[in-house]
């Protein structure tokens, strides 16, 4: 049974249309991101399914139920904010056990409720620290237990990493995946980092003017795209036409254009094999466990990328020419 289902979603900024018909089902327990860039409509969709926008038109279904209408306090969501929202006056436990108290839950209850997610987010010797003691990361944690805290049907993080420096955030994200696994909750995830799409999520929607063009793993997302803007915001493709097929040795292609991924070209110093064009080398950058060059035949340009093996890295140099081919099957 699907958990989450969107049909038909469309919403309107004053005049301006920011979401045309959204369709997105998320199974229960799945790991479901939201990847596009800024203004794309990302954050809308989620705070449609918290309850605090009401779409224009269309509906919300949680188990087929209707909950379109329903105000945020009956819907069971629990919402980490990009900024968190922590209350300063209060410690950690107080900022946890708010959510509860606010059901009225018997203290016992909520003691025992605290302590279950205050441990699960690393977070229980913490729990007497005011919210300014705490570094971003913390912070993170304590605003994840406080959203876990009452249960929810589905956990909401609406870019909840883009505050903190690129290590943590790596870090953070291990965290936040682990946890979700562990207690099986269905998230919705907000990012426009697609590296971190990538490597924490089981189902991907790109999103770009308010669309969702693309909805499928992260490896369905990554090796078949969709359009240029899928390809080239997950990652960065080449984008080969019918008419070099034939260059390739790609004749067996019938779609008017195909993508390949800079490491899944070939270039070399020397070949008589067929299925290479001849390229200059524009550009090189050696980032430590990978070579990346810009390669050009007649105008047009096409990325490469390379393991670093030790013994290639002054393969090239900028100016030099090689050949280009695409590493061919599966």
């Amino acid at each position: 049974m699907k958990n989450i289902e969107l049909k038909e979603i469309n919403h309107y900024y004053g005049k301006e249309q920011v979401l045309h018909d959204i369709n997105i089902s998320i199974k229960e327990g799945e790991f479901f991101t939201l990847l596009g860039p800024s203004g794309c409509g990302k954050t809308t969709i989620l705070r449609i399914i918290g309850g605090f926008i009401k779409p224009l038109s269309g509906s919300i279904y949680v188990d087929d139920k209707d909950i379109t209408n329903l105000e945020p306090e009956y819907r069971n969501m629990g919402t980490v904010f990009q900024n968190y929202a922590l209350f300063p006056n209060m410690t950690v436990e107080e900022n946890v056990a708010y959510g509860l108290k606010i059901k009225k839950l018997p203290k016992k209850v909520i003691a025992q409720k605290c302590d279950k997610y205050l441990e699960l987010a690393g977070m229980k010797d913490y729990r007497k620290k005011r919210i300014d003691e705490l570094s971003g990361g913390q912070q993170q944690r304590v605003a994840i237990a406080r959203a876990l805290v009452i249960e929810p049907t589905m956990l909401l993080l609406d870019e909840p990493m883009s505050n903190l420096d690129v290590a943590l955030r790596v870090k953070m994200r291990e965290e936040i995946r682990e946890i979700q696994q562990k207690i099986g909750i269905t998230t919705l995830f907000i990012t426009h980092d697609q590296q971190e799409a990538l490597a924490i999520s089981d189902k991907i929607a790109v999103m770009d003017k308010g669309r969702v063009l693309q909805i499928g793993t992260p490896m369905e997302v990554y090796k078949n795209p969709v359009n240029d803007f899928v390809a080239n915001f997950v990652g960065t493709s080449n984008c080969i036409e019918k008419k070099d097929y034939a260059n390739f040795g790609l004749e067996k292609e019938e779609k008017p254009y195909i993508y390949k991924r800079p490491e899944e070209m070939v270039l070399l110093q020397n070949t008589n094999e067929s299925g290479f064009i001849k390229v200059k080398i524009e550009n090189k950058k050696f980032l430590g466990p990978i070579i990346e060059y810009t390669v050009c035949n007649n105008g047009k340009k096409y990325e490469v990328t390379e393991l670093n093996r030790l013994n290639n890295s002054d393969k090239f140099k900028i100016g030099d020419m090689g050949y280009l081919g695409v590493l061919q099957g599966e």
